[in-house]
């Protein structure tokens, strides 16, 4: 069973201090795109994620999680504060970029989550989440072919990503009535 293989190999449990570059990465994604079923690759996910969320800067993961608590509140001015300091103190650090990136599309600023979304991708071209996240930009702006790209490449990372298939039927049929 594949989960058995990520608890085996010791992918679980990890140092405090990791980030896009983690060498668990690799594995993680080659077992992510082969795992038989949506509770297993939602497992192996969150073992991703977590990877994701650390940084070799102590004063940058606490600026994310500050950022992740102010946006659980829905104080978004805080969050994107947070979050920008989490950029400042470790401008290498693709998560800061993608939850920051977060936090701009849910206060309506397309350009700037842009921006942050094309910054996560360039220092983790395999952030499935900032690829959906993408999508979303682009259906947003009017315009389903890029978000069709854009799901597409996220479906190649995680083909079980929750609900991300019916945003690529949707993005299609969008693209195939556009004419794009």
């Amino acid at each position: 069973m594949v989960m058995a293989g990520v608890v085996g190999c010791g992918l679980i449990a990890g140092p405090a201090m990791a980030d896009q570059r983690d060498a668990r990465l690799p594995t993680l994604f080659s077992l992510l795109r082969e795992a038989p079923g949506p509770a297993e690759a939602a497992v192996i996910e969150q073992q991703i994620v977590r990877i994701w969320s650390g940084s070799a800067s102590a004063t940058a993961d606490l600026f994310l999680q500050h950022g992740a608590a102010a946006e659980q509140d829905r104080n978004l001015a805080l969050a994107e504060q947070s979050y920008t300091a989490a950029i400042d103190a470790a401008p290498d650090f693709a998560e800061a970029w993608n939850r920051r990136a977060t936090v701009r599309f849910l206060k309506d600023d397309l350009d700037g989550a842009l921006d942050d979304v094309e910054r996560t991708l360039a220092l983790e071209p395999r952030h499935f989440g900032a690829l959906a996240g993408l999508g979303q930009i682009r259906e947003r702006q009017n315009r389903p072919d890029l978000a069709v790209a854009a799901y597409r490449q996220a479906l190649d990372l995680h083909p079980q990503q929750s609900g991300l298939q019916e945003r690529l039927r949707r993005a299609r049929t969008l693209d195939e009535r556009s004419g794009t």
